[in-house]
């Protein structure tokens, strides 16, 4: 079986772009690699220009690591800038031909191939999908790890402030952002990028990275007057503003159900919000995702109590510091809680540092609680030493987070995770008792008084909880899907 991924990001990216998917694909194609019979490559689309040579075409992968370097492609100067906040409602989200040409021949030229896998449509025209038109053979797979299709923001995080629940037949779409990139400064940074890691630049080199500063600084500045005049524009045309966004939905959910072979969504809850975008049931698939992470699930021992023996419970916070992270809520809560409560808590933050208001927030915070550490950054080698007496992970976010990477991680660790009702964390243990409405202060703090109380325990938990799949189910999973 040959299979062909696509995302917009390479999945070894040196400048670590890209997050679960990434870490995801990388899983993935190294599990492949072992597999019998299977040929897997991957195509990154949306990220590499070329300013000395503007026209779209696909080549093999020039940067980053060696690994897999006959696998792995590039498609260079495609009409659709990523990632999706870059050419944020575009019509080349939709349509750009030179783009689709160029990766029709990427096809002919390196296939057949028996499944083309998108890990998602940012960085390429959604009218690329009628690939199947040309190579009917093919089955067509789409994997929802975000709502890009449905959601130019992306994520439905409205504002940059608040779960989406109503676009407002798209007048609201025109206004999200607080400001727009500049797609010139955004293709140039790109084209720089490129350039310099062709060349043998790293990326982690202080050249690099001041580049980039100057580059990115000047391209927020001209986003916010953008945005400014844009909210603007849509205050004197809310209706004509909105409809574009409306069509640019439309455009996306039609060539999904047209061409798409499987929809595979990373949780029951993603499956629920594509239902309802409409795409189609018999394509809409859950598939949870598999992870290394998974394998000490089975040999892990029971953690015990998630009560202490001194009364007290540690907490643990790994993440971004981040408002859709629900951190800024996770603050309010704590904050909230009266002495008596705080002064049984332990917290670890395992976060990279975040703006002076927030480090001051849990700097004021820390003395309240019974103990309270902050890890700046962390790797997944640090994650077992990190955890190894946490007794409860903190999963508070505030939009449809469609199954994060680091709820695996806890969960397949034996801790319990305590998550608000959006996304599809809450899955992972299947317990209302660990469930807390996104948002609400009160029902934190309900929550937290059960645990305290020993009115709800690790038993409480587990006895629906589902069990993390390791790679090799989940690659025997993903291959019988593709056959049909």
């Amino acid at each position: 079986m040959k299979i062909l991924y696509v995302n917009w990001v390479d999945y070894l990216d040196p400048e670590g772009r890209g997050g679960g998917v990434s870490l995801y694909q990388r899983n993935l194609m190294r599990a492949l690699a072992a597999v019998p019979g299977v040929e897997a490559s991957f195509i990154a689309c949306g990220t590499s220009y070329d300013p000395l040579r503007p026209r779209p075409r696909w080549e093999r992968m020039r940067h980053g690591p060696q690994e897999a370097r006959d696998r792995r492609f590039d498609l260079v100067n495609s009409g659709t800038l990523a990632p999706g906040h870059a050419s944020f409602g575009q019509a080349a989200q939709i349509s750009h031909p030179a783009t689709e040409a160029v990766f029709f021949d990427f096809l002919a030229r390196t296939g057949p191939y028996d499944v083309v896998h998108f890990n998602n449509l940012e960085g390429v025209p959604v009218d690329l999908l009628r690939l199947k038109e040309r190579f009917p053979a093919t089955r067509l797979v789409l994997s929802l790890h975000n709502y890009y299709p449905f959601c130019p923001q992306v994520n439905f995080w409205q504002d940059e402030a608040r779960n989406c629940t109503d676009d407002e037949e798209g007048t609201r779409c025109a206004t999200c952002l607080p400001h727009r990139w500049n797609a010139g400064q955004i293709r140039a940074g790109h084209g720089l990028a490129y350039r310099l890691k062709s060349a043998g630049v790293s990326p982690d080199s202080r050249a690099f990275r001041q580049t980039f500063r100057v580059i990115f600084g000047l391209g927020r500045r001209l986003g916010r007057l953008q945005g400014l005049w844009q909210r603007r524009a849509v205050a004197a045309g809310a209706e004509t503003a909105g409809a574009g966004f409306v069509q640019r939905r439309a455009a996306m959910v039609g060539q999904i159900n047209a061409q798409c072979d499987l929809v595979l969504c990373v949780s029951d809850r993603v499956r629920q919000i594509a239902l309802r975008q409409g795409i189609s049931a018999d394509k809409a698939v859950t598939s949870y995702i598999g992870t290394v992470e998974a394998q000490g699930f089975a040999n892990a021992p029971p953690r015990g109590p998630i009560l202490r023996a001194d009364g007290t419970v540690k907490l643990a916070y790994f993440g971004y510091m981040r408002r859709d992270k629900g951190f800024y809520f996770l603050l309010d809560a704590l904050e909230a809680l009266p002495d008596a409560v705080l002064a049984r808590l332990h917290l670890l933050v395992g976060a990279r540092r975040g703006e002076a208001d927030v480090m001051a927030r849990l700097a004021a915070l820390a003395p309240r609680l019974a103990g309270f550490q902050h890890q700046d950054g962390y790797g997944h080698a640090d994650l077992d030493r990190l955890l190894a007496d946490v007794g409860l992970g903190l999963l508070p976010v505030m939009w449809e987070d469609n199954l994060p990477q680091v709820a695996i991680e806890l969960h397949a660790r034996r801790i319990p995770l305590l998550c608000s009702d959006l996304g599809g964390a809450q899955e992972l243990g299947n317990s209302p008792d660990f469930v807390f409405r996104a948002g609400d202060v009160s029902g934190f703090a309900d929550r937290i008084g059960a645990i305290l109380s020993g009115a709800v325990g690790p038993e409480d938990y587990w006895q629906s909880a589902m069990v993390p799949e390791t790679m090799g189910p989940h690659v025997d999973r993903l291959l019988a899907l593709y056959r049909g």
